[in-house]
């Protein structure tokens, strides 16, 4: 089995076990970043911290609503850095080749440099956005879902209020009304019920929507992948000179020099991150019952990024953005150990494996 392939195995395992674990904290950061705050409002009304978030969603929803949309979610998970993965090796060993061959050409170090790993990162990220966007398309929109019935309830209610205050007859009947509205559960709400409302909506070219803003965002693992590389390399090279070139990195190492990489990336990029879900993945892919709020209603991601500034201030392009880096970092550090292991696994099972069909051989 190639190299490629088995890290993108590897990958998808450690994506499935870091997305159960930090999952809560996903869909709490994609709650708070979906929150329509004007910038006139106070900082009280904003989305509040991680722990209150979380709280509400136990109340309102009990457990499970910290795990809405988890089954794709782990779908998406798995496909996702299955894909990177393999892509990921496939063009790392490319540009290795390259750089060794430029070594004996008497070029370089023999190891590829930080622009190599950005453009071996993006093309790996470009691919992969190509082929799993749909599927996050549907996570994020299961994961809104009861949100978005919350404010399709409330809008109604408020709506009676308003009619009963005008009309007479309908304000004697206006207890009944709400306490109808009131008993209104959340529907069932399940992968092929979102598909269906995606393709109803948008046709196919719907599964791809926010396609760009994703595309762009391609950034953040290709600095991330940089900055993972380049630390792990500074480690090799420091061992080396002790004398210490054979010992394997840990796995503690690997989920440390994880956490730094993701730290530097999400820092570095979370505006573009915010652009990519609040906008586009959260707030257009999202049912978008608000009614004539233009201030809420985007044509595209420019009048969304405008209408952002415009109403809710610059503040807005970092909403969550505490959540975000403790849920990327503690997901991106899990999922490096996890795949190291794995691949560290790998190798010993097929080594061992092989030694016994030698002997068998023999």
């Amino acid at each position: 089995m190639s190299n490629a392939v088995v890290n993108g195995m590897a990958g998808a395992g450690g994506g499935i076990i870091a997305q159960i674990i930090t999952y809560p904290l996903q869909t709490v950061n994609t709650r708070q970043q979906t929150e329509r705050v004007a910038k006139k409002d106070s900082p009280q009304a904003a989305a509040g911290s991680t722990l209150a978030q979380i709280v509400r969603v136990i109340r309102s929803e009990g457990l499970g609503g910290l795990y809405s949309g988890l089954k794709p979610s782990l779908l998406g998970s798995a496909a996702s850095q299955g894909v990177y993965y393999s892509f990921y090796q496939y063009f790392k060993n490319k540009a290795e080749a390259i750089a060794a061959e430029n070594k004996r050409k008497g070029r370089g170090d023999g190891s590829p440099g930080m622009l190599s790993w950005l453009i071996v990162a993006a093309l790996a990220g470009s691919l992969n956005v190509l082929l799993t966007n749909p599927i996050w398309v549907l996570v994020t929109r299961m994961q809104t879902h009861t949100q978005a019935e919350k404010k399709i309830t409330e809008a109604k209610r408020v709506a009676l209020l308003k009619e009963a205050s005008e009309n007479i007859l309908i304000h004697s009947s206006l207890p009944d009304q709400l306490d109808a509205l009131d008993s209104i559960k959340p529907r069932p709400y399940g992968t092929f019920q979102a598909a269906c409302e995606v393709y109803h909506e948008s046709g196919i070219a719907g599964f791809w929507k926010g396609i760009v803003p994703t595309l762009i965002m391609v950034c953040n693992p290709s600095i991330q992948f940089m900055i993972y590389e380049s630390l792990l390399k500074h480690l090799r090279t420091k061992r080396a000179s002790k004398k210490q070139g054979l010992k394997n990195i840990t796995a503690l190492e690997i989920f440390l020099v994880g956490a730094l990489a993701k730290l530097g990336a999400t820092v570095s990029t979370y505006p573009l991150l915010v652009v990519k879900f609040t906008i586009l993945q959260s707030r257009l892919q999202a049912k978008q019952e608000i009614g004539g709020n233009v201030s809420l209603r985007y044509s595209g991601t420019f009048d969304a990024i405008v209408k952002m500034i415009r109403y809710e201030g610059l503040r807005s392009f970092y909403k969550g953005m505490s959540t975000k880096i403790v849920q990327s970092v503690f997901a991106a550090s899990l999922l490096f150990m996890v795949k190291e292991e794995l691949v560290k696994a790998y190798a010993v099972i097929s080594d061992t494996s092989s030694k016994i069909l030698s002997n068998a051989v023999k």
